[in-house]
């Protein structure tokens, strides 16, 4: 059966064309309704005496639609100073006849800038403000409210809707939904906001419809093929509309519908009708200033002013030295020109007219109406027509004349309004004719109008607020929690992809799960209808996962077979590898591996599974700083013959594997003995003595081509081009003893016969030669030797005991060791064995700092002692054989002193140092 209110909405549509009686009919039955609304409120004020059920008996029939047919909406204005709370009831008609109000102030400033700071302090005070209405209306579940902030964001969106037939109230109406989302869609893309969820739109108004590209004012009763709305949408951050929740929340009261303040005065003072001219209208409250622009029949844009009454009042309490109420009581007080006295922090009393207290806050008056006057002309780009001013900060001493001179315009078009009449509210009681009623009223209005009611939800125990225009499902849930549910949807198992030479096998992974979706703990699906209060869980599905593939799966070992490695026996058998390396049958296959399966063919490859590296050792060594290897290339023979790593092999073949596992320098630079050395002929024998034209070194010592070389080594190789072999390095290396100098004996270095310096150079095959001469035979009959070794062409090279010059050795090769005057002189060899050497290899040895000749470097003592000089054997008749090993004969004849002369360097002065 239909309700009242149907029958009298279908009655009214029956009534296209009323005529004057019809009209007569409306206005008597409007009066009938204002008298029937002052009975409700009169019955209501007498709930409380008991026993009502008998006193309903007594009580005539009335010819309204009973209390309980009719809409009761609670409009909360939640402001920065006060709340205003205001309960009406809709009749059939639509319009709303208030029935109860109540306001009371914070009682401290648990709200800045129209945001909640104390959440139980708001609630505190919503509190009272319900219980003193639900003494006169009775219980009150929703109240529809208004949001303010700073952090204010507009969009631009519009929606398009293919029609078929009329249109109805409901498709325009899902048309402006769809225009929010759209611009709820659009916030999300412009990255003005870092995370577009957590923002909710607190309201939006319509800027023009389109039918067919044809602009109207409606699209209800209109036909066409397409129809579009272009609405301008107002979005909060979420913690805005989340404190206001928690505070109603608080006081058992769920949120009915919620708007911006902006908006809600607007839709009081600035019908459609007046919404052709370009208007503004500024909410000016405690914290905020809210701003709504009218122009060309519709509302085009909202903005928001961080300035209101509260700067005024903060200005006032800085100034006296106030607490920031009392301040405020003393601002209301100037507002209306009264006096006030007042005591300050310090305990001085004041007494001041309002010129006195207004004047010094003048300053910040006028940055008010400069703040306010700077946003209408950003949003209007121009001068409006007019501005109307509400809120309790409206009030505010010379602030209506300064907004009009700092924006330009004439003094009368910037008026205060006070809501006196309200198309669709009637009956506005005396204590709503005041500016900061407007917004209350506003919120009453809208809420009339069933627009943005919220339904709240909880998406995995996150509670979410939706709008509640249409029937809501899941995916709208999921859609206002910023979810995709693809993310959590099991993602597919990777895939095992592997090659068997040159085959290659793919294994695929395993399906991912889908994600689970729970509606009050049962499953459910995107397109499942969600009410107020639904828990909504999302369970993520799991992952697939890749297949799991053993080596063994695929592959099988080959067979054993035996082999002899230097006589040991070795069982062998056909190796698999997996990315080069051996691996078993259980050996768990990874994506991308790559398997080689062949038998042994050769015996490299045989020589490798048995153990032996068929390249041998590698060597990791430094060669003049830089990072070098050397293979010991092993010998490897077959049956005793010399065979190569590819030749094939076969069971019980015998192999003798050689490793080279200990190279020299040599070895590894290549180096051979004429690179290294150089031959030359010394008293009659071949010697091989080292060359200087190569300089080794190994870990910082010097080293030699023969030195052994292992991992780590840090090698050194220098080749000199400009470096040669020396008289002095050859006579090291033989091992060249230079005579004593107390043995009267000089000596003279040839060089293929020739005369030659400790630093002249030697080549390879050169013969060295070392020539000595006796200087104690040769002392007595100085003159004729020296005729006959000038005749000769022989010098001097050493000098006696007795300080005369002595014989040099001939410029050609002499074919005996015998002196200028016959006799017969030792070889090097005796005097070396008289000396004890005996017949010792030749070896290199550091030469004696004493030459022949010479005297020796002072040791403290002046002169031998004569019993040594006595005990020197006496020397050998002319002519005979010097044994090797007699004695070298030794001048005992007193010597003159000789001339000063300057003393020769020593052999060990001319022998290289590097």
């Amino acid at each position: 059966m239909p309700t009242v209110k149907k029958v009298a909405i279908k009655t009214a549509e029956r009534a296209e064309t009323p005529s004057a009686p019809q009209h007569a009919a409306k206005d008597s039955a409007q009066a009938d309704a204002r008298s029937a609304a002052k009975r409700v409120a009169k019955r209501t004020a007498q709930a409380k005496k008991p026993p009502a059920s008998k006193r309903v008996s007594r009580i005539k029939p009335e010819p309204i639609a009973p209390k309980e047919d009719r809409t009761r909406i609670f409009a909360l204005d939640i402001g920065t100073r006060s709340v205003i709370g205001i309960v009406a009831e809709q009749d059939d008609r639509g319009t709303m006849h208030i029935i109860a109000t109540e306001r009371l102030e914070h009682k401290t400033r648990a709200m800045l800038d129209g945001q909640i700071h104390d959440v139980l302090q708001v609630a505190s005070i919503i509190r009272d403000v319900k219980a003193a209405l639900e003494e006169k209306t009775g219980p009150l579940h929703n109240a529809a409210v208004a949001a303010a902030g700073r952090a204010l964001y507009t969009m631009t969106a519009e929606a398009e809707l293919d029609v078929n037939g009329l249109i109805t109230a409901e498709q325009q109406r899902a048309l402006d939904f769809a225009g929010v989302q759209a611009a709820q869609a659009k916030l999300a893309t412009s990255n003005t906001v870092e995370d577009p969820t957590r923002y909710y739109c607190v309201g939006y108004s319509t800027i023009r419809y389109l039918l067919d590209d044809i602009q109207l004012k409606s699209l209800i009763g209109q036909r066409g093929k397409k129809a579009k709305s272009v609405v301008i949408a107002t979005f909060l951050p979420r913690q805005v509309i989340d404190s206001m929740q928690s505070a109603l929340h608080q006081c058992a009261l769920e949120m009915r519908a919620l708007t911006l303040e902006p908006i809600a005065a607007i839709n009081v003072l600035i019908p459609p009708t007046m919404r052709h001219l370009n208007l503004v209208l500024v909410d000016i409250g405690a914290g905020t200033s809210d701003v709504a622009i009218t122009k060309n029949g519709s509302v085009i844009a909202y903005g928001m002013v961080p300035l209101a009454g509260d700067e005024i009042t903060e200005a006032i309490s800085q100034r006296f030295l106030l607490d920031f109420n009392i301040a405020e009581q003393i601002k209301r007080r100037a507002s209306n020109g009264e006096t006030s006295k007042f005591t300050d922090i310090l305990g001085q009393t004041f007494e001041m007219t309002a010129k006195e207290i207004i004047e010094p806050v003048l300053p910040n008056i006028e940055n008010l109406a400069s703040a306010i006057s700077k946003t209408i002309l950003e949003l209007n780009t121009d001068v409006p027509q007019a501005i109307m001013l509400v809120g309790g900060g409206a009030l505010t001493p010379h602030l209506q004349e300064l907004v009009a001179e700092t924006i330009g315009m004439a003094p009368g078009r910037v008026a205060v309004r006070h809501p006196d009449a309200v198309d669709g509210i009637a009956d506005i009681p005396d204590e709503l004719h005041s500016p900061d009623a407007v917004t209350p009223l506003g919120i009453l209005k809208i809420a009339s109008l069933n627009t943005l009611h919220f339904l709240s939800v909880y998406v995995n125990d996150e509670e979410y607020s939706l709008f509640n225009f249409r029937e809501l499902t899941v995916s709208d849930a999921l859609l206002n929690a910023g979810i995709n549910l693809r993310k959590y949807n099991g993602r597919p198992g990777l895939g095992l992809m592997v090659s068997i030479g040159s085959e290659t096998k793919t294994f695929p992974g395993t399906l991912g799960t889908f994600a689970k979706i729970l509606l009050n703990d049962e499953e459910a699906d995107l397109d499942t209808v969600i009410r107020d209060g639904s828990r909504i869980t999302v369970i993520p599905g799991e992952n697939g996962t890749t297949p799991t593939v053993k080596l063994g799966d695929l592959v099988t070992t080959g067979e054993e077979f035996i082999l002899y490695v230097n006589g040991r026996e070795k069982h062998i058998r056909q190796k698999v590898t997996v990315n080069g390396e051996e691996a078993d049958a259980e050996r768990v296959l990874k994506d991308g591996d790559h398997i080689e399966s062949r038998a042994f063919s050769s015996i490299g490859e045989a020589l490798l599974a048995a153990g032996y590296p068929p390249t041998g050792r590698k060597i990791h060594y430094k060669l003049n700083g830089e990072e070098t290897v050397y293979a010991c290339t092993p010998e490897i023979l077959l049956d005793d013959e010399p065979v190569t790593l590819s030749m094939p092999v076969h069971e019980g073949d015998h192999i003798e594997y050689i490793a080279d596992d200990s190279p020299k320098l040599s070895d590894i630079l290549h180096l051979d003995e004429l690179d290294t050395s150089l031959v030359i002929y010394y008293e009659g024998a071949e010697v091989r003595i080292p060359s200087a034209t190569i300089s080794l070194t190994v870990n910082g010592r010097n080293a030699s081509p023969g030195t052994l070389v292992d991992d780590g080594f840090d090698i050194t190789y220098k080749r000199s081009v400009h470096r040669t072999t020396s008289v002095s390095d050859a006579l090291l290396a033989v091992g060249f003893q230079p005579p004593a100098a107390t043995s009267h004996v000089s000596f003279a270095i040839l060089v293929n016969g020739a005369p030659a310096d400790f630093t002249d150079p030697v080549k390879n095959g050169d013969t060295l030669e070392v020539q000595l001469t006796d200087l104690s035979a040769s002392a007595a009959p100085a003159a004729a030797p020296d005729a006959d070794a000038a005749a000769a062409g022989i010098g001097t090279t050493g000098i006696g005991s007795d300080g005369t010059s002595m014989p040099q050795a001939p410029t050609a090769p002499r074919t005996s060791a015998q002196t200028a005057s016959g006799q017969r002189v030792p070889t090097l060899s005796a005097i070396n064995a008289g000396m004890g050497l005996g017949n010792r290899p030749i070896q290199q040895r550091l030469p004696n700092h004493n030459i022949p000749g010479m005297p020796p470097p002072p040791t403290g003592n002046a002169a031998p002692a004569p019993q040594a000089q006595a005990m020197q054997p006496a020397p050998a008749p002319a002519g005979a054989p010097f044994p090797p090993t007699a004695p070298i004969p030794q001048d005992t004849r007193p010597v003159a002193p000789a001339p000063a002369k300057p003393v020769r360097r020593s052999i060990s002065d001319f022998i290289r140092r590097d």
